[in-house]
């Protein structure tokens, strides 16, 4: 007699070797953000597959948890921070690859195992397992059976933030500044280090454009480095030296008297004539 295949078999069939891609691209590809990607790919199959084993409890965690706020936060932070996009051809572990090895036939033989395990043991009913089903049985296990070592797990946790905490926190040292004396140091560095105490000046201002990566120009017609970001300087991304020289020298030209040469006027008189034979 041919069994009949459930959703469960069907969604683990699926989702199995997407699963497994993911993860095998997820430590191969290059980019940060793409491996990312992948790991969101790999816990979102995860949770699919809680979901499919009637377990939504961990189906809900997996989701809100792992997939909606660490990992989402792993992402801001390589958006808003970045990563070095250089690659080292030197083993930094000696032997690394040897282990890697190692580790990687350990896990095929315990992926073996379990699926052979699933498909040759004896099945469990869950019916009988959890009568009151997934997230009770959860509960009771976590607030009854494993209570100590559940409470202990959260006195760890909030452990590890009050030393992050102590760790983050620093002493002062020295008087805190008041607003005079900032001014004044400001002043004091203008005059001894050449430093404005102002504000910075905006990218754009004076120029032919208003884009972000072009320099301002000061007064004297000179172009301020210190008006475009740092970050666009190391990208490489800043509005040409050239061509903004080149611009300037066009208004200097223009200031002194030299606009630009007057369109020859038309000696065409087809239409005036056929207005005056009109009237």
């Amino acid at each position: 007699m041919i069994g009949l295949v459930t959703g469960p078999q069907v969604a683990f069939w699926l989702l199995a070797p997407i699963m497994i891609l993911a993860a095998i691209c997820m430590v191969l590809v290059r980019k940060a953000v793409h491996s990312a990607l992948l790991l969101a790919t790999v816990m979102i199959c995860l949770a699919v597959q809680y979901a499919a084993q009637d377990a939504p409890f961990l189906f809900a965690v997996q989701i809100i948890v792992y997939t909606g706020a660490i990992l989402m936060l792993f992402l801001f932070v390589l958006m808003l921070v970045g990563v070095d996009a250089s690659d080292s051809l030197v083993e930094t572990i000696r032997g690394q690859r040897l282990l890697a090895g190692v580790a990687f036939l350990g896990f095929g033989i315990l992926l073996i195992a379990a699926v052979g395990n699933a498909i040759y043991g004896h099945p469990t009913g869950l019916a009988d397992a959890q009568p009151d089903g997934n997230p009770k049985g959860i509960a009771q296990l976590l607030f009854g059976k494993y209570v100590f070592a559940f409470e202990v797990t959260s006195a760890l946790l909030i452990t590890a933030a009050m030393g992050a905490m102590m760790l983050a926190h620093r002493e002062r040292l020295t008087k805190k500044k008041t607003q005079r004396e900032f001014a004044e140091e400001r002043i004091r560095k203008y005059a001894e280090q050449g430093i404005h105490p102002g504000p910075l000046p905006t990218p754009g201002v004076l120029a032919r454009h208003n884009a972000v990566d072009t320099p301002a120009l000061l007064p004297d017609g000179s172009i301020a480095p210190t008006s475009v970001s740092r970050v666009l300087q190391a990208r490489g991304t800043v509005f040409p030296e050239a061509e903004e020289r080149a611009d300037i020298e066009e208004v200097r030209e223009l200031d002194l008297g030299e606009p630009y040469p007057r369109e020859a006027e038309s000696t065409d008189l087809t239409g005036f004539r056929d207005e005056e034979e009109k009237r």
